[in-house]
Formats: C-alpha cells, structure tokens, sequence
C-alpha cells in the first residue's frame, strides 16, 4: 500500500493539532495540549485504490526549531498552516515557515491552510483584533499569498465546524500525486525554430539558398 506524507507546520496555536483530529477522529479535541511530533494515519481511498495518508504534526514553538526539521525528510506535501484571526501567524508564514521547508525540501509541494475560519465573524474577536488595529485576514489576501509564495493553491477550514476540512485533505493528497509539472526548457522551442528554418529553405529556389541567414544566426 503506497503511504503519502503529510507534514503540518506553522506557528504554535493556530490550531494545527485540532486539524488533525478533527479530520482523524471526527471529533473536536476539548483541551489544548502543545504539540511535540504526534503522527496520525488514516488510509483513504484514491481512484480505488487504498492508500495510506501519513500525517506529521510538528510544534511551532522556537524551543522547537532544530528538532522540528527531523520530521521533514521524505515529505510528499506541506500543509503551511496559519490563523486567519492572527495576523503575525499569517506574517510568519512568509518570513518563516516557507522559507524553512522549502531551504529543507526544495521540490516539495505546500498548500497555504487558514485556520479557524469560524472566528472570522465572531464579534468578540473581531474587537480583540480592533483594539490592536487589526483584522482578521481576508480568503483574497490569503490567495494572493499562496500565488506569491509559489503554493499548490489556498485552502481554509474550521476544525470546530469542519467547514471545508475534507477538502484540505483531499487537495493535499492530490498535490502529493500530482506535484507541478517542472518548468518547460528551451530545446522545444528552439528545435521548432531549427525546424521552421529548414521548411523555410523549400520556399527559395536552390540558387538562392546561400542568402538565407544561416540557423545558429537565428534566434528564437
């Protein structure tokens, strides 16, 4: 049974580990307990075929920062994670967390995840956020993000409501199989330049093929 590689990062409490229980369990975990590399496995059908879906949580906490890289090798997609009712969670995203897989895992596919979508609306924390002269961040500000930061694509959910959590999962599996083409080189191109230059030579009678400008002079 082939296993896909999970790992979640992001900062401490954006609510990382309650993903994954709630995906896992169908529960909402009551109490917060900071998280030091728990693993879940669930196997999940994909175009009939089962797989096994391993998913690695890892502790944002700074305490944690050199440990936290152990978990990353063999990693099939990345699940950056950050509140959308903590601004510095989403700030850190940029300046932290894709910097760090991508200097550990260069090729490696990552979604952008907003957290806890059900605080968005909730007015208490929207006058928390106020006081400070904040807001929570926006589904467009995120997308733009994740097309800046070259991610898969943006996701958001709530591990309460499980509003949009299946998908989060279902778009990770698919970014794990089906990881971005590489960029094209230019031998296409430039081989079809060649080719146009030769089907060019049967539109001059032979006397004047010597005025044609010869191929490596060419430039596609």
């Amino acid at each position: 049974m082939q296993t896909i590689k999970c790992v979640v990062v992001g900062d401490g409490a954006v609510g990382k580990t309650c993903l994954l229980i709630s995906y896992t369990t169908n529960k909402f975990p009551s109490e917060y307990v900071p998280t030091v590399f728990d693993n879940y496995a669930v196997t999940v059908m994909i175009g009939g075929e089962p797989y096994t879906l391993g998913l690695f949580d890892t502790a944002g906490q700074e305490d944690y920062d050199r440990l936290r890289p152990l978990s990353y090798p063999q990693t099939d997609v990345f699940l950056v994670c950050f509140s959308v009712v903590s601004p510095s969670s989403f700030e850190n995203v940029k300046e932290k967390w894709v910097p760090e897989i991508t200097h550990h895992c260069p090729k490696t596919p990552f979604l952008l995840v907003g957290t806890q979508i059900d605080l968005r609306d909730d007015p208490s924390t929207i006058e928390k956020l106020a006081k400070n002269k904040q807001k929570p961040i926006t589904p467009e500000t995120a997308e733009k993000l994740a097309r800046d930061l070259k991610a898969v694509k943006y996701v958001e959910c709530s591990a309460l409501t499980q509003k949009g959590l299946k998908n989060v999962f279902d778009e990770a599996i698919l970014a794990a199989l089906e990881p971005p083409e590489p960029k094209k080189t230019r031998s296409f191109p430039v081989l079809y330049c060649h080719i146009g230059f030769l089907l060019s030579l049967a539109c001059f009678p032979v006397g004047q093929w010597e005025t044609v400008t010869p191929w490596n002079k060419w430039h596609c």
